[in-house]
This record gives C-alpha cells, structure tokens and sequence, in this order.
C-alpha cells in the first residue's frame, strides 16, 4: 500500500487549510497575536519581522532599493495657485519612486519579503497580485536567486485582459518569473493557496508584517530628505490608497522619524458601481488599483486580505480620505509630463491630483508631499488605458469631471481648475469598520480589550467606539 497520500483538492478542502497553508507559507503563527473576539496584538506581529528600520534600510540598500529623490513641483504648482485664492496655494513635493529597480516603491515591500524568504531557505516566493508588486517581487527574487511565481487576474471571460495588467505580466517575466494569468473569480485566491501548498515557496504576500514594515522606509526618508531640503517637515503627505499598505508603511515611517504633526491624506480614483469582482465590470474601469473598489473596502475590514491578519490597517494613520475621477487624474498624468518633464504611471498621480486640489486651500507657505510615483509605459500608459476604455464603450469627453460615471464614461477637466477632490465620510469609515469586526468575527458581545483596540483600529476614542457599537449589538 503506498503511503501517498492523497490531497482533497476542492475548493471548500482548500479554503478550509488557508491557515495551515498561511503558517507554512509565511513562518508566522498568527494565532500568537489574538487577544479578544476582535482585538490581537499589531504591534507585536509588527515586530514579528525580527527587523529594525536600521536593518531595513540596510537590506534594500544591498538591492538598490531606496534613497530616490524628491523634487518639488514648481510648475504645477503655480498651475494650482492660478485657481487658488489669494495667498492660497501650498508647494508640491513628489518623492520619486519611479527610480527603484523595478519602477515603484513596492520594492521596497518585495526586498524586505524576499530577502527573508531567502534568508528562511525558500527556494522561492510567489505572489498574487496584478499590479506593480508583482514586478517588483520578481526583480527581488531574480538579484537573490530564487525562483518567482505570480498569479495575476487578468481576463474576463472573453479572454480580453485588462492592457495595464498585460504589461505588468510582461516585466514580471523579463526579470525570469512565471506568470500565471487567471479570469476575474473566486479562483485566484484558491490558485494561489494551491500553488503554495505544492511549492512550498514562501508568501511574499502584499499583507505581511515584512511587506510594510518595508514602506516604512519611505516614510522614514521623506521626512529626512524634506528637513535637509526645506528645514522642516511637510504639513501634508497623500498617499495612494488601495489595499492600504502604501499609507500604512509611509504614515509608520513618519511616526519613526518623529513627524507627528504631518497630516496624513489617502487618495483614491472614484469607480462607484464597479463591482471588482465582476466579470462585465473588470474591463470597464480604466485604474487597475488605487481606486475606491480596493480602497474603501481594504480600510473598512483590513483581514479580508491574503493573510488572517494584515499589517495593512490604514483607519489607524489616516487623516482625510479624498477622492478623485478617473478623467482628473489623467489630466494631471498629461499635465505632469508636459509641464514638469516627469512621465509617470497614473497610481501616483493619483495622489497627485488629490493634492493639486488639496494645495488650492492650503497657504502658499505650506508643504504637500505626494510620497510616490511610478513607472509607465505600454499598457501603464495613460494614452493605452484611454484607447481601451473607448474599445469598451466608454464615452470620453471633456466637461465637467462632476459629471463623469464610472464604466460608462471619462470625463476630462476642461481646465485644471475643475479638478476638485472630494472628502469621504470618515466618521462613516470608521463605523463600517467597527460594524465588519462585529460582523465578520461574529460578535455578540465586546470585552474592554476589543473597544480599546477598535478606538486605535479606527484613530477615535473609546467612548466613539461604545456609541459605534450601541447600533450594531
């Protein structure tokens, strides 16, 4: 009788191991952190990575990872302060990410995890994810000699994929990994667990304690650069926000490096009404990340990430939370190359149209931070995402951007002076985030640790969480 055993390899045998698989994949027992029905220890998964920044610092150096420049905006800023009141008009700073090896600064994430990886003996990582990381991960993993997996959702069911996902494809497998595509489901989370299980390859998953604590570089570095270049640290930074790894390293980074006084900002493209999860919706939005479909649900109920609990948590740092249209930021993409000489993808940009608008009811003696840029091209390029939008049906037009509806059409501003960010409701934010926890963990009742951890979980207070909670229990 052979004594191989045989794997149920269904979907509900395979989603019923994702701990296991996770524990294996990643080296962390995240059971160690719980402490309540909802609460569990973030700060010390944090210190999980057995990593100091110092350290950080040092592994990304090895890879050439870090110290990229920060240049100050002076053209689009006098743009801004021709629309601004006067004496309105803050100066805009951008911290070039662009110049990491792999085009973004989610090198920074995929240096500290594969250099673990590899410092664990994995013989490889895999990744899921459609966007920059990717790329980068496979960059990391090429300069340490391991192999790289990443598993993309690319395609509708109409085998048409998405023209900026293609491309990030493309990169991944010129620094020598295996892409393996996927159609818009449920089946990308279920690939991957599966390709871990088989593998045995470390997770160098977006949400890991070793991804952010990588950001935290930048956030670190910003605020340096910014005090030997103007004295002082800026009274804004915006940060793209997604998944909320971005804003939650970057504001991390801050706080280590004693700028307790910067307001952090996120930014997202609106795309209400596009379901991501939606096979007619996938190739109607013309942003593959950095919008609404990720950023509001990421910062409402963090854990519905790759891994039990994320370290992406960003309702603990966030300030305001603006929100921008699809045809603003790809006229500030335009305007950027035009007036500023910087050809940059449209992720960062979307912070920056945030901050364009933001700048225009600042003092002119203040200091905005977009704290990344990214690489474009190809398929990333502003010009190939607006082709394919008309390909899909979307109507183009310049008007009024208050006007534009997300998969139907792209209004662009008929001036930059239409460009006008709009505040979410973030008192409704933190709500919806202590009603998930409720929900999801399926609370019936709370103990003082969960409303203690909620108040830090939301950047409130206990008596806001209690009152949350009284229309919830």
């Amino acid at each position: 009788m052979s004594n191989f055993e045989v794997r149920d390899n269904s979907y509900e045998a395979v989603m019923s191991r994702r701990n296991e698989i996770m524990k294996k994949a990643v080296g962390i027992d995240y059971a160690d952190f719980e402490s309540g029905a909802i609460a569990f220890d973030y700060e010390k998964m944090m210190k999980e990575t057995g990593y100091t920044l110092e350290e950080i610092q040092k592994i990304q150096s090895q890879t050439s990872v870090g110290n990229t420049p920060i240049f100050e905006l002076k053209n689009i800023t006098e743009l801004a302060r021709k629309y601004a009141a006067p004496g309105k008009g803050a100066r805009i700073f951008v911290k070039d990410e662009a110049g990491n090896p792999s085009g973004s600064f989610k090198e920074r994430r995929a240096a500290t995890a594969v250099y673990h990886a590899k410092r664990l003996g994995y013989k490889g990582v895999i990744a899921a994810t459609s966007g920059n990381y990717g790329a980068a991960v496979a960059s990391q993993a090429a300069m340490q000699g391991l192999k790289c997996i990443v598993v993309q959702e690319c395609y509708d069911s109409k085998g048409v994929g998405q023209p900026e996902i293609v491309e990030k494809a493309r990169k991944c497998e010129a620094h020598g990994a295996e892409v393996v595509q996927l159609s818009v489901g449920p089946e990308l989370f279920y690939t991957f667990l599966r390709l871990l299980e088989e593998t045995g390859y470390f997770n160098a998953s977006l949400y890991t304690p070793f991804g952010i604590a990588g950001v935290e570089t930048l956030g670190y570095e910003l605020i340096m650069q910014m005090r030997e270049r103007i004295g002082r640290d800026p009274d804004v930074v915006v940060a793209t926000n997604a998944g909320g790894g971005n804003l939650t390293g970057t504001a991390r980074g801050l706080i280590k490096a004693g700028a307790l006084n910067t307001q952090i900002v996120a930014a997202s493209v609106n795309l209400a009404g596009l379901h991501m999860a939606s096979d007619t919706m996938f190739n109607k939005k013309s942003f593959t990340t950095g919008h609404t479909g990720f950023g509001v649900p990421f910062s409402t109920w963090p854990d519905r990430s790759d891994v039990p609990r994320s370290a992406a948590r960003p309702l603990r740092y966030m300030d305001r939370y603006l929100q921008v249209n699809q045809g603003e930021v790809f006229y500030i993409t335009e305007a950027m190359a035009q007036i500023e000489g910087l050809e940059r993808g449209p992720a960062g940009n979307t912070a920056l149209a945030a901050a364009f608008s933001l700048a225009q009811e600042m003092d002119r003696d203040q200091i905005i931070v977009v704290q990344e840029t990214e690489y474009t091209g190809a398929g990333k390029h502003h010009a190939s995402q607006l082709s394919f939008a008309r390909n899909n049906g979307i109507e183009i037009v310049f008007g009024d951007p208050r006007t534009e509806v997300a998969g139907k059409s792209i209004v662009i501003p008929e001036n930059p002076g239409m460009i006008k960010a709009v505040d979410l409701d973030m008192t409704k934010l933190r709500k919806s985030l202590i009603k998930n926890a409720v929900v999801n963990n399926k609370v019936t009742e709370v103990c003082d640790a969960d409303v203690a951890f909620l108040a830090v979980e939301t950047k409130t207070d206990e008596a806001f969480v209690r009152a949350a909670l009284k229309e919830i229990l």
